[in-house]
Formats: structure tokens, C-alpha cells, sequence
């Protein structure tokens, strides 16, 4: 201080010896102007940090609101429970505030820096309506992130579903520009891309398959679930690797202060969820499992089928000190299908996850990270005389760094590196006598490493930007078989037949793996402004590039235990995204209601498509069959929410085009002429299998009591795509169809109605434990919706006749929840 002012006396005689003809009013309004300046320069700042934890269960809590409502301004916690602070010396109402959470309001003087844990209690009054303060709103219009969708894991466990059976995944389909192939079918379409474009994390574990039983259940288990976030658009430049949306998921920690039990009997599963203290406050547990056992039945009606699935979530959790805790994750997971014990299907994943907290200063926030993750398929066909495994594995190691240098200001930056082995099948025989050779397909290995940069930062009252870049790196490594072509070419056209055919290689080499075979890099910036009109409403825009460098070799609508990962290469290039968004948010009524608009376009160098009937199981020479193509999609997205009050809800529209194209290539023939291939599809555009023009979703919650509760929610989607024959013909006796270009013709359009009664019983209150009833009916009108339609001939008539299949109709559910 003493500098300082030495400094501008320094100034001032400076500046009056070059005004000695001012008058002296004018100098002294400048000398005071100086002083202010220099005393606000000067004015000293501190920090507030700390923890918000769960004060029932001790857990960390992400996303909790803390503002500083006389400076309009504030942070929320991060995927640990971590916040950090700047600003300048002064006494400051805190707000601290998280939905469903009694308010914690604290006055703090601030004349050092701080660290302040708080323990957020829940809502005391079940129906009590939650208020949220103008400037808590005002954050979330400000703050650039946009494209992001949130659920609560109550909310998810209210939402009807099929065999009422709680569903994540299920559960996002509501949300608006998410979609899927149809009931019974897994993973889900974000802004029409694929299944395989979205990337799925679970304590930051790649999971690659995420549904049991081939989609009629998600792999997650609600009762271990912290938290879900869905981005699909402004991605942050932290994520990388998938070129459609990004949903991550934390599990809970487990109850470092009472061993808790928590699980649920349905119709076809039941779960079963234990968590409690090893060391009281400091170190805790959970592990939660579930399972179907419908099977078990089977028997009884003389069928000898069978299929179900298991899963295991684990959590370990330790607190060494005030900066540096530890966490220890896994998930195992398997499904089993057979038929008559002469077909087995076994599948699932395994991940787990090993992590370090550490706090450098109060304004410095790492984690640590080693992972591994790892799908497993299995077939058995005792029949043929022969068992079918494939996979593949990887080895992630992460550092993420998050920096608060004030509360304007804040950057994260990071690496990581990620190993993978691609196992595309080994085919061993299960009997001596099976006359089957045991072979193993070509494995292949693939590193890919990445570092970012991400910067949060409000330039002004009305304007906040995030930026940041990701710069990736894929190297392709030497396998025991690599097949060369002639020309580079595995795939070739024949322009008398205009037709697509596999290449015969030319040689087989054996690079080893210290080689690299094909190395990529590339540059992926990320750019999101919010623009407020108001305290109620802002105007959003982001732009999104995003590098894929694995794809899912598929040929359905939707993906199935048997399709394979394969890396790029030499031949198969990584896909490349730009998206564009923009968006109008607002705020109704206090916080009462809530509307999104959101318009979006994306396009996708490098989409691989097959050729016309490309064999995609057990092909040790993929690239004979896939060329690289190019996709787009765009559409508006409109969420209306009602926040508040016994009936809560939303109504979601998207209004969206998703389409893809393969042009052809300029090839030379053996005369010399040059000839232009006719591409798939003759090069023109055409519907992915995953294009909804409509999908309209509405969801609402009514709580008419602290016994019952109701929900229902209503799902109306254009009809999936799909191929019909246009003509026919007869060849050597048989009659073989006909089939026009890709994707001209779509399903009948699909809606149906889900009802549900939460029943919790007053006498809860008074008894340790706790039990509740959920009645549901799923398909309440008994709709037939069409998978798939199939044409044959009729044996009477000998006419040909189009068969719907469908796979449910109207199902009741009863599930039992306990929890002590």
C-alpha cells in the first residue's frame, strides 16, 4: 500500500508539472480519481472453499448452487462436491442451494481466505414448493453451457416403464432430441446419430454396451446413481472421442455415517443395494446388485429357453485428510441367452476406476484417474460344434486439473491417454469331434491420447463465454496379419454391373506392434456465448468439433451384442464433427416454468456405410466391405418445464432431419478410361436408420399427498425408416424381392401412453422401515407398435401379404420398494 501510494504521488506531481495551467479544481478531481483507481486495483480478494456434502449420508454433492446474491454472482460445486471462490474483502450473505434441499444462508465476513464445508438437509415438507431465488435463476441463464440435459434419480424411478423396472436409459428418451429404434431395443440416437457415436461414461468408465437383454433393460442401476448429465451439444473440451453426445454418470459414494439397505422386488427383477461406514465420517462403502429371474418360471410351461441378466456396482471411498481423498469403482454386468442349451449368448461389461482427489491451494482442484474397461461377447453354438468370444479392452489413464482463479474466471486443462485391444473373434471347438478348427481373427491395438484446455469465463454482467481446444492424437499399431491391396484399395466398383465387391489382397504382411500403421491427429475447438436479455432470459450459441476415432461395425437400426468395435486405420478414417447451435432460454413466472429452444446443425466427415451385402460377422478383412461416407442432421428442440407445485412435468418437441450419403470415388479401369462409381445408394442422400422427423415426449408428475403420487407420460415418434420391395422376381423357382433405394419407406408411426401410482404408506414415518408400492401400466391403449414389417406369401391365396411384428402391448407392473 505504501508503493501504491508513493507511486501515485509520483503520478500526480508527474501529471501536474504537465498542467500547471489546469485549474486546481480540476487537478484535484484528478488526484482522486487516481487514488480510487489505484485503492480499487489494490483492493485486497480472498477465497471461500470448501465442500457441500449430503448431511444424511455424508456425500459429496455436484451441481449445488453457491451465490453471492449483493454481487449477483456465484459457483456450483464439481463432480466432487469441490467449489472455490473469489472476491474482493468484504461481509457477504452466502446462499447456499440445491433443489429438493433446504437453503443453508450464512453471512461471512471476508477478510481471509476461507474454507467452508456445508451439510445441505433435505426438505422436511414433502410438498413444500421449492424456491428459487432471481439470482440463482439468473446463473443458470448466464452461464454458456447449453445443450444439456440433467435428471434426477427420483424423477427416473417415477417414470413408467416397461415390467416397471426403473431405466436410465429409457428415461432419457423423453428428453427432446433423444431417441431410440423402438421398444425392446438398446442404446439411443442424440440429434440423429448413431448408437455408437455417444459416449457412455460411468465413473468416468467407458461402457460400450449399455443395455441388458437386448434393450429391454439399461445396464444401470438407479439405486447406486449420484448423478446424470447428457450433453449433446457445447461439449466441453475435457470429452472427446465420440462425435454425438456425452453421458456421464456418477455413482454414489456410499453413507459414511449408517450402514443404510435399499432395494426393490419387481415383476422380472428384484436389487438389493448396501452401503455404510468402515471408518465413521472418513470411509465408506456400497455395493448393490441386481438380477432377473423370470426365467425361473420357464420350466413350468415346459420351455426350455432361457435368458437373464446380473450386475454388481462397488464404491469405496476414503477422506485422508482435508485435501486428498481416494475412490475406488467398479461395475461387472452379464446377460445370457440360450435356446434349448444348444445356443448361448453371453455378454456384458467391466470397468473399474481408481481415484485421487487432491487439493493443491483453494483455488486448485486435480483428479487423478486410472481405468480400465472392458465388454466381453460370447457365443456357444453346440450344434455347429463351436464357441465365439470377441471384445475389446482399454487402459485410460486422466489428469484434470480445475483452476478458480476468481469468481469470473475459471479454466480446466487436463490429459489423457487411452490403450485399447480389439479382440474381432476367436473361434475355438467345444468337442473333440466337432471337425471345427480353432482360428483367431486378427487382433488389433490402438493408443489414443489427448490434452485440453477449457475456460469458463464471465466477461461482463450480461456476457459469458466458455472456449477451449482439444488436441487428440490416434495411432494405429502393427497386428499379426495386415492385408495389402493393390492400388490401397480394399474395396473395388465393377462398372459393368455397378456393383460393389470385396478386393483380394495382393499380400500379407506381419507388422509388429511397436509400428505404427496409420497415425491421426487433430485440433478440436470448442466455442459457447450466452447473451442475457435479462435476469430471466438469455440467447445461447456454440460451436462443437469433435473427433471419433472408433466405430461400431452394425447393419441394424439398432445395436446388438454381436456387432464389433474395429479402430481406424489405413483404411477406415476417424469421423469428424462440426455442430452448431443456438438457443433461446427463459425463466417463467419465478421460476415456476422453464423454456429451452434450441436450434441445431451437424455434420459428420468420414460415416462409414456398407456396401450392398456386406458380411459384417467374423470378417477378418473389415475394410473390404465399408466405405467412408458423410452425414448431417438438423433440427429445433422446444422444452417447456413446470419446476414447482404439486404437478411438475415437461413437454419435450424436436422437429429434426437426419440423413447420410456415400458418393462414389473416381476409379481407372484396365483400358484407360476413367469412370465415376455410382457411390451407395447412387450417391444420393438418404434417411438414417435413426431419423425421427416428430418425436414429441410428455411427461408429468402428481403429488396429491404424502401417500400418493401419480405419473404418466406419452411418447409419439415418426415411424423408424426402412426398406420394402418394390418389385419381384422368379429365379430358378424361387421368387426373390426387389428393393428400391435405401431407406425410401418408414414403419407406421409410434405412440403409446405409460401410467404409474407411487403408494407410500403414512405409517413409513413412525417405523425404520420404509416400504412403498408402485403400480404401473405401460402401453395403457394396448398399441401394436411395428418393429419391423415382413413380406410373404400366402400359402391360401398366393398373394403376397405385409406381417407386422411387434413386441409389446399393454403389460401391468407391480414393484416393491424397501429401504431401512
Amino acid at each position: 500500500m505504501i508503493y501504491l501510494i508513493g507511486l501515485t504521488q509520483n503520478l500526480f506531481s508527474r501529471v501536474t508539472s504537465k498542467t500547471k495551467h489546469m485549474p486546481k479544481k480540476q487537478t484535484l478531481l484528478l488526484f482522486l480519481f487516481l487514488t480510487f483507481s489505484f485503492h480499487s486495483f489494490s483492493q485486497q480478494r480472498y477465497t471461500i472453499s470448501g465442500t457441500v456434502r449430503e448431511a444424511a449420508s455424508n456425500e459429496t454433492m455436484i451441481g449445488v448452487t453457491i451465490a453471492i446474491p449483493e454481487l449477483r454472482t456465484g459457483t456450483t460445486t464439481n463432480e466432487y462436491g469441490f467449489y472455490s471462490i473469489t472476491l474482493p474483502e468484504g461481509e457477504y450473505n452466502l446462499l447456499v442451494s440445491f433443489l429438493g434441499f433446504s437453503d443453508i444462508r450464512e453471512t461471512i465476513s471476508l477478510n481471509s481466505n476461507q474454507q467452508l464445508d456445508f451439510q445441505l438437509e433435505m426438505e422436511t415438507e414433502e410438498l413444500e414448493e421449492v424456491v428459487v431465488t432471481e439470482d440463482v435463476e439468473r446463473m443458470d441463464i448466464k452461464t454458456p453451457q447449453m445443450s444439456v440435459n440433467t435428471l434426477k434419480v427420483q424423477t427416473i424411478k417415477r417414470i413408467p416403464v416397461v415390467l416397471g423396472e426403473a431405466d436410465v436409459i429409457k428415461s432419457l428418451v423423453l428428453l427432446p432430441g433423444v431417441t431410440n429404434a423402438g421398444e425392446a431395443s438398446s442404446g439411443f440416437n442424440v440429434r440423429g446419430g448413431a448408437a455408437d457415436q455417444n459416449l457412455i461414461l460411468l465413473d468416468e468408465a467407458t461402457i460400450f454396451n449399455s443395455s441388458h437383454l437386448f434393450g429391454f433393460f439399461s445396464v444401470f442401476n438407479p439405486d447406486a446413481i449420484k448423478d446424470i448429465k447428457l450433453f449433446k451439444g457445447g461439449i466441453p473440451a475435457r470429452y472427446g472421442g465420440r462425435v454425438s453426445s456425452v453421458l456421464e454418470i456418477f455413482q454414489r459414494e456410499g453413507n459414511s455415517k449408517e450402514t443404510k439397505v435399499t432395494g426393490g422386488i419387481g415383476a422380472v427383477a428384484s436389487r438389493l443395494l448396501v452401503e455404510g461406514p468402515i471408518i465413521k465420517d472418513r470411509t465408506a462403502f456400497l455395493v448393490g446388485g441386481r438380477a432377473s429371474y423370470a426365467h425361473l418360471f420357464l420350466p413350468l410351461f415346459d420351455i426350455n429357453n432361457s435368458a437373464y441378466f446380473y450386475d454388481v456396482n462397488t464404491k469405496f471411498s476414503h477422506k485422508i485428510n482435508a485435501r486428498n481423498s481416494i475412490y475406488l469403482s467398479g461395475y461387472f454386468g452379464r446377460d445370457l441367452f440360450s435356446i434349448n442349451d444348444s445356443f448361448v449368448n453371453t455378454y456384458g461389461n467391466a470397468v473399474g476406476n481408481f481415484r485421487w482427489n487432491h487439493l493443491f491451494s483453494d483455488k486448485l482442484f486435480s483428479n487423478l484417474s486410472l481405468i480400465y474397461s472392458d465388454y466381453f461377447y460370447g457365443l456357444e453354438l453346440d450344434f455347429v460344434g463351436f464357441e465365439w468370444d470377441s471384445g475389446i479392452q482399454n487402459f485410460n489413464v486422466r489428469y484434470d486439473l480445475k483452476h478458480y482463479i476468481n469468481d469470473k474466471l475459471q479454466i480446466n486443462y487436463g490429459l489423457n491417454n487411452t490403450y485399447y485391444v480389439f479382440n474381432p473373434g476367436k473361434i475355438t471347438p467345444n468337442s473333440p469331434d466337432s471337425g471345427i478348427v480353432e482360428e483367431q481373427l486378427t487382433k488389433k491395438y490402438a493408443n489414443e491420447n489427448a490434452i485440453y484446455i477449457d475456460v469458463e469465463h464471465e466477461l461482463s454482467d450480461k456476457l459469458s463465454v466458455g472456449y477451449g481446444l482439444r488436441a487428440s492424437q490416434f495411432n494405429r499399431f502393427g497386428q499379426d496379419e495386415f492385408f495389402v491391396y493393390e492400388d490401397n484399395n480394399p474395396v473395388v466398383f465393377d462398372p459393368f454391373t455397378l456393383v460393389y465387391r470385396e478386393a483380394e489382397p495382393i499380400e500379407t504382411i506381419s507388422p509388429s506392434r511397436s509400428r505404427t500403421l496409420e497415425k491421426f491427429f487433430n485440433l478440436e475447438p470448442r466455442v459457447s456465448v450466452a447473451y442475457s436479455l435479462n435476469n430471466n432470459s438469455s440467447i445461447k450459441a456454440s460451436y462443437t468439433r469433435l473427433a471419433q476415432y472408433l466405430h461400431l461395425l452394425s447393419n441394424t437400426s439398432s445395436p446388438t451384442p454381436l456387432d464389433v468395435w474395429t479402430p481406424s486405420g489405413p483404411f477406415v478414417e476417424p469421423q469428424l464433427l462440426n455442430q452448431y447451435a443456438i438457443g433461446f432460454f427463459k425463466n417463467i413466472n419465478d421460476g415456476e416454468f422453464s423454456l429451452e429452444i434450441e436450434g441445431f446443425y451437424k455434420d459428420v466427415e468420414n460415416r462409414i456405410d456398407y456396401i450392398d451385402g456386406a458380411d459384417l460377422i467374423a470378417n477378418n478383412a473389415i475394410e473390404q466391405v465399408i466405405l467412408n461416407g458423410e452425414a448431417r442432421a438438423y433440427g429445433l428442440e422446444f422444452l417447456l418445464r413446470k419446476n414447482t407445485g404439486k404437478l411438475q412435468g415437461w413437454l419435450a418437441y424436436t422437429l429434426s432431419r437426419s440423413e447420410q450419403r456415400t458418393p462414389g470415388r473416381t476409379s481407372t479401369v484396365d483400358n484407360g478410361r476413367s469412370n465415376l462409381e455410382t457411390g451407395i445408394n447412387f450417391g444420393e442422400w438418404y434417411s438414417t436408420p435413426f431419423d425421427k422427423t416428430h418425436d414429441i415426449a410428455l411427461y408429468g408428475n402428481y403429488e396429491l399427498n404424502d401417500k400418493w403420487s401419480f405419473n404418466a407420460n406419452f411418447i409419439y415418434q415418426t415411424g423408424q425408416p426402412t426398406n420394402y420391395p418394390v418389385g419381384q422376381f422368379e429365379f430358378q423357382g424361387l421368387v426373390v424381392p426387389f428393393f428400391g433405394r435405401r431407406n425410401q419407406e418408414r414403419l407406421p408411426d409410434y405412440h403409446r401412453l405409460d401410467i404409474s401410482a407411487t403408494l407410500t404408506p403414512r405409517k413409513n414415518k413412525n417405523r425404520k422401515l420404509q416400504g412403498q408400492w408402485i403400480f404401473s401400466v405401460y402401453n395403457v391403449y394396448n398399441r401394436m407398435n411395428a418393429a419391423s414389417i415382413n413380406f410373404r406369401q400366402n400359402q391360401d391365396t398366393g398373394r403376397n401379404e405385409a406381417v407386422r411384428t411387434s413386441i409389446f402391448g399393454i403389460i401391468p407392473a407391480v414393484t416393491y420398494n424397501f429401504k431401512f
